[in-house]
């Protein structure tokens, strides 16, 4: 009896990425308990542990652009041909890819031990930090290809249209890391203390257990891991297709924490309450962005396995439906975060007045674009799961190269920083709006060509 059809290819547009995405929001929370967990425990040893941790966060920021890159290109891959009913085929590159991804983590792992030194005190770490920092990257990168394995097998998962697992997965992940955390850093009956080491231990671990059983869930429950065949013509064919779509996936990424350290470069000349209060509103922004975030992990496969099945007519019903919920939901938003900004503000730097104010002028004027941030990113979305990852790459560039970076400097000559907020908010309605419109001329084009045929 052939496979029966995924809900991605033969449900309704709407109820289907709601349904995706509602046990999505759970597992992206869970997401952030790792760090909130380690950052809580290791906080408990002291100030210096705390810095040291600190320390490590850009190179996790930077090796988390490669794995989910990594992450995509598989996902992508395994999308059209799942879409195209061909789970054999699905398997192979499923299974080709978690190899490339051990390899490639492993030898960036191997890089990342040897380079420590340099990399930190590039970063500006204190000497007397150094075996600390060591202590707890040692392992962090050793456990790497564990944590990479568990995040591209989530993403196999929510392509195989089984979110409820993957945020399951996510979530029992992170209970394990919290259990573990207070046991190995601080010890427990006849487990010694090893704080710095013992949370990244735990970590590893957690991770670790998550990403054994989500490989065994892949190949018992979805069938999507096979005996790739002695043959490297093969195993090359396969990596090449993984890359092409990483590849520009990572780049557009990467371009993200480049575009901010920037901007935070430009708003530090206007003192440290600038800083403060501007860092304090892009934390608090993350939260905007959850259910938008959400409904997107659906979005890529969706669109993906209708491509494969050339289903063109869903994927322009998917793009519209997400655009319109992006925009309405975040202008919503914007406007409760506007008419409540000084109040927020005052809950999160009530020590500093100054800071408050600034808060308050970021918040009444960069959540205007979120709506169409998010429309961008869902342009990327739908260019990558249409198989051009170039255009998608270039979608990023538009917004940091051409549009985010030259903003802020112009905007930084007038001496104020409600132009510095409008230049973020420009740089966001206009690539949103160019991501849209190429984005609707891919889909509108795909249509008509299968129409004529």
């Amino acid at each position: 009896m052939p496979p029966q059809k995924s809900d991605f290819i033969t449900a309704p547009i709407g109820l289907t990425m709601i349904r995706t995405a509602v046990p999505m929001l759970a597992g992206t929370l869970a997401m952030s308990g790792y760090n909130i967990a380690d950052t809580y425990f290791i906080g408990k040893l002291g100030e210096a542990p705390l810095a040291a941790v600190g320390f490590t966060m850009p190179v996790a920021m930077f090796a988390g652009c490669i794995f989910h890159g990594l992450g995509t290109g598989i996902m992508t891959l395994v999308a059209h041909s799942l879409g195209g009913e061909r789970r054999e085929r699905a398997a192979s590159i499923t299974t080709a890819g978690l190899a490339l991804v051990v390899l490639l983590t492993s030898l960036l792992a191997l890089i990342g031990i040897f380079t420590m030194n340099p990399v930190f005190s590039l970063l500006g770490a204190k000497p007397e930090l150094f075996g600390m920092i060591r202590e707890y990257m040692l392992v962090w990168y050793i456990g790497t290809p564990l944590a990479v394995i568990g995040m591209a097998g989530n993403s196999i998962l929510i392509t195989a249209a089984d979110s409820k697992l993957a945020s399951t997965m996510m979530i029992f992940g992170m209970v394990v890391n919290v259990i573990l955390d207070p046991v190995l850093i601080f010890g427990w009956w006849i487990i010694p203390a090893t704080g710095i080491f013992g949370g990244a231990l735990a970590t590893v671990i957690s991770q670790g257990l998550s990403s054994v059983i989500i490989l065994f869930l892949i190949w018992k429950k979805h069938h999507l891991l096979s005996r790739i065949p002695l043959d490297f013509r093969f195993i090359f064919k396969s990596w090449m297709m993984v890359l092409r779509v990483a590849i520009p996936s990572i780049l557009g990424m990467i371009l993200m924490p480049i575009g901010s350290a920037i901007v935070t470069k430009v708003v530090s000349d206007f003192g440290s309450a600038s800083v403060a209060g501007t860092n304090a509103a892009a934390r608090l922004e993350t939260v905007a962005f959850l259910v938008p975030m959400a409904l997107g992990m659906s979005m890529m496969p969706m669109i993906g396995q209708n491509f494969g099945a050339k289903r063109f007519d869903r994927i322009n019903q998917c793009r519209r439906f997400a655009m319109r919920f992006a925009l309405s939901y975040e202008m919503f938003l914007a406007i409760i975060i506007c008419i409540f900004a000084p109040q927020i503000s005052q809950f999160f730097c009530s020590e500093s007045p100054e800071a408050a104010k600034v808060m308050t002028q970021y918040l009444r004027i960069v959540p205007f674009g979120f709506g169409f941030l998010e429309a961008h990113r869902y342009s990327g979305f739908t260019f990558t799961g249409c198989n051009r990852p170039a255009a998608s790459a270039w979608l990023s560039g538009l917004r940091i190269i051409g549009c985010l970076i030259p903003f802020t400097l112009l905007a930084a000559a007038f001496g104020d920083m409600n132009w510095i907020f409008a230049a973020r908010l420009a740089a966001d309605v206009l690539s949103g709006t160019i991501g849209m419109i190429f984005a609707h001329r891919l889909t509108w084009r795909l249509l008509r060509e299968s129409e004529a045929k």
